[in-house]
Order: C-alpha cells, then structure tokens, then sequence
C-alpha cells in the first residue's frame, strides 16, 4: 500500500501495488505524473520500539547498564 500525490491536480490517494512495474495513474485526472510517498499503513506495520540484540536485558532500563 502506498500513497501518492498526483503532480498534476495535486489530488492525495492511496494505491495497492503489487508489481512496481504497475503503472499509477491519478483517480481525480487519470493522469500518470504521481509521486510515490510512504504510506501510513507501512510505517504502523513497523514496530515501534526498537531491538537491540536478542538478549533478555530489556535495554538500559530493563537493568541492562546498572544506571535505572
């Protein structure tokens, strides 16, 4: 799923694709000059806290530095 901003009318939508040779074209003026933005749902799929190796440490404060 991305989002993209139509260059032409400046209209903002949202487009499944599954091949990036698929082409993109605007839903309000059917032109194809978009630019491909990232999209919300992409970034809320991503974790949001990072992983700092895989031990049980949790981190500074999951007692990991001695400092919390």
């Amino acid at each position: 799923m991305y989002e993209y901003a139509c260059m032409e009318c400046e209209s903002h939508f949202e487009e499944l694709v599954r091949s990036a040779e698929q082409a993109v074209v605007c839903p309000e003026c059917g032109q194809g000059n978009v630019l491909k933005q990232m999209s919300t749902f992409a970034v809320s799929g991503a974790s949001s806290q990072p992983s700092f190796g895989g031990g049980t440490g949790g981190g500074c404060c999951g007692g990991g530095c001695g400092s919390c």
